[in-house]
């Protein structure tokens, strides 16, 4: 059985987030996990053995946001549902925090978007896009 939990950072987790990273997402950057407020980190374990990972952090544009910023599923583990499962545990999270809307992006990737629209997120143009010039931006109300 696959647990979702939420973690702390620190030297030993933010090596194991930025590991699975490199494998989820090989052409990206890592993006280096921190102690910073308002950014929180889950990863999921069968065991001891870590098979995904999800990131959130409060949105720099919208006041009442949160941005589903990152997320991964090692390859021996996808199509489990993990990503959609994700999704709704830092929805979830979101709520209990008060925000009212979650939104993110995706580039090229179909299985990601996917997930999203399952889930009931919308496309949408921000007035100030943040992704590249492909990206597709979504977003959903709690």
């Amino acid at each position: 059985m696959i647990e979702i939990n939420r973690v702390e950072i620190d030297k030993y987790t933010k090596a194991k987030l930025i590991n699975m990273q490199k494998v989820c997402l090989p052409e990206d950057t890592p993006i280096r996990p921190n102690k910073e407020k308002n950014n929180w980190w889950w990863i999921g374990e069968e065991g001891y053995k870590p098979v995904c990972f999800a990131h959130l952090k409060e949105s720099s544009q919208w006041t009442d946001a949160v941005y589903l910023a990152r997320s991964g599923v090692l390859p021996r583990w996808r199509g489990r549902g993990l990503q959609k499962k994700m999704i709704a545990i830092r929805e979830k999270f979101a709520r209990k925090l008060g925000y009212n809307w979650v939104i993110t992006d995706t580039t090229d990737n179909l299985p990601s978007s996917n997930s999203l629209i399952s889930k009931g997120y919308k496309m949408f143009y921000p007035s100030n896009p943040w992704g590249n010039s492909n990206s597709i931006y979504w977003r959903k109300k709690l």
